[in-house]
């Protein structure tokens, strides 16, 4: 496409435009599988695949320093597949379109899928640049990572060598992470019976979109609104008030992701439409009142639309509404041990209201403590045990456990002082990476995890910075050469 013509590295975001044009949707990665077995072999480099689809091409080291340590650089395929309503785009054959805005990289009505792309992009420049000193490298390159991590969690044991690994998936330049968040998914179910729409009332659809929703670990603390909790509030407040039905309800989609756009399809009494719709308009006042400073964009919508042949039942509706009025959403713990970070949170992911007379309800829980991950878990499965739901739980995946002493810190930190004469701050993300199933697989591993900055992961606003590539290339460069 050569959008990204001029920017600097040329190397890396060239390959990044590349890797925008090959779909890669969360567990459908074969293209571009593909991609880096054609890549591997035109550059005569060794290739590997596991029965998962991860990936690794290796590289020798350059003359004169074979006998170094292996490295091994990480990121993962897929990408978050999110549009903005009224974008017609099909991520499973569609490209990404790319496009420079100011100081940022961002996409036309999509995400951008820098997250993890540029970290593909800079694993592929740096096994195509012979002028680099380095010892031998591992390019490994993870599926799944984005909807259960099944990638990582499939990795077999002796699939790389190196007991050195920087991950290539963080979003905040000047930081370098050593540990990381567990976390795991609540998936509730809850069953329904579709019933006749009753005679003398009015059909209206009610919509709440416009929000930055955002990455369920990495923004969960910045005061973003969750448009299901938003439109659930309505719906609460008007079932007090007036007799009501709903026939549909949906909101969100990806469990790492907060919400970002709401519906419901209510019938109201034929004589209670204005009265309903004032008090829309009140709410909607009120909720603009409440965040706009933190949702500029926020858009609530009361329209007719065409009356619906089947509702939800009086007794699913209420429980339904009441649970997801008290089901937890957002920071449960700050961090007492590392000032900032926050410890616990819970997402309050989607609702999806089914034809099979179903409605699923997806939250995801995470925590630097194993014990405080299950708390938030056990939280959220109480509310929903009091509507008599079924309530599953994921496998989840463990917490990345910070190790200070960590020599690739140590080296890292050095070469980013030398480089750009500030110290890095060196944290642990509240969001989660791949490292700690890592190194429960790998105990002695080493890692540590950097990348440029990057905002909106997860949503349509997906954008990255230009100058921080830059510098990202350059730490990671030099790395190499002092590893």
């Amino acid at each position: 496409m050569n959008n990204l013509n001029g920017l600097k590295p040329a190397s890396i975001w060239s390959h990044f435009e590349a890797i925008c044009q090959i779909p890669r949707p969360s567990k459908r990665e074969d293209k571009i599988i593909a991609f880096l077995a054609e890549f591997a072999s035109l550059n005569q480099l060794p290739f590997k695949k596991d029965s998962a689809g991860n990936v690794l091409i290796s590289k020798p080291a350059s003359k004169g320093i074979e006998n170094r340590r292996t490295l091994v650089l990480q990121s993962h395929l897929d990408m978050v597949c999110e549009k903005n309503e009224g974008t017609i785009h099909n991520f499973d054959t569609d490209p990404i379109k790319p496009y420079i805005e100011g100081e940022w990289v961002t996409a036309e009505g999509t995400t951008l899928g820098a997250d993890c792309g540029i970290g593909i992009a800079a694993q592929l420049a740096i096994l195509t640049d012979v002028n680099l000193k380095h010892g031998p490298i591992e390019c490994l390159f993870t599926v799944d990572e984005e909807t259960g991590l099944t990638g990582a969690k499939a990795l077999e044991s002796g699939f790389f060598s190196g007991k050195g690994l920087i991950n290539l998936d963080s979003e905040d330049e000047g930081e370098l992470f050593i540990g990381c968040a567990g976390g795991i998914d609540t998936v509730i179910s809850l069953n329904y019976e579709a019933v006749d729409t009753p005679s003398g009332f009015f059909s209206l659809r009610i919509s709440v979109s416009g929000l930055l929703g955002g990455h369920s670990g990495d923004d969960i603390n910045k005061n973003r609104g969750n448009a299901i909790k938003i439109l659930n509030r309505f719906l609460w407040q008007t079932m007090q008030n007036y007799e009501i039905y709903i026939a549909d309800y949906q909101g969100g989609n990806l469990r790492n992701a907060i919400a970002r756009e709401a519906f419901a399809v209510i019938l109201v009494p034929v004589s209670r439409k204005e009265k309903v719709t004032i008090d829309f308009n009140i709410f909607r006042s009120v909720i603009e009142s409440e965040i706009i400073y933190d949702e500029p964009t926020i858009t609530l919508f009361l329209e007719s639309c065409d009356l619906p042949v089947k509702i939800i039942d009086r007794n699913s509706q209420t429980k339904l509404v009441n649970a997801l009025y008290a089901c937890p959403h957002g920071v449960l713990t700050m961090s007492t041990r590392m000032p900032g970070l926050v410890e616990t949170s819970t997402n309050l992911a989607s609702v999806k209201t089914k034809s099979e007379n179903l409605i699923e309800i997806t939250t995801s829980q995470r925590s630097d403590l194993e014990s405080g991950k299950w708390d938030a878990a056990n939280m959220v499965e109480s509310v929903f045990q009091l509507i008599e739901a079924d309530i599953q739980h994921g496998e989840g995946y463990p917490g990345w456990t910070p190790n200070p002493s960590s020599e690739l810190l140590r080296i890292t930190k050095s070469s980013y002082i030398k480089l750009f004469k500030v110290e890095p701050i060196v944290r642990s993300i509240h969001a989660g990476l791949e490292c700690g199933l890592f190194l429960e697989k790998f105990p002695e591993i080493d890692m540590i995890s950097f990348g440029p900055t990057m905002r909106g992961v997860h949503s349509p606003d997906e954008k990255i910075n230009i100058e921080t590539v830059d510098k990202f290339w350059n730490l990671l460069v030099d790395v190499l050469a002092d590893y």
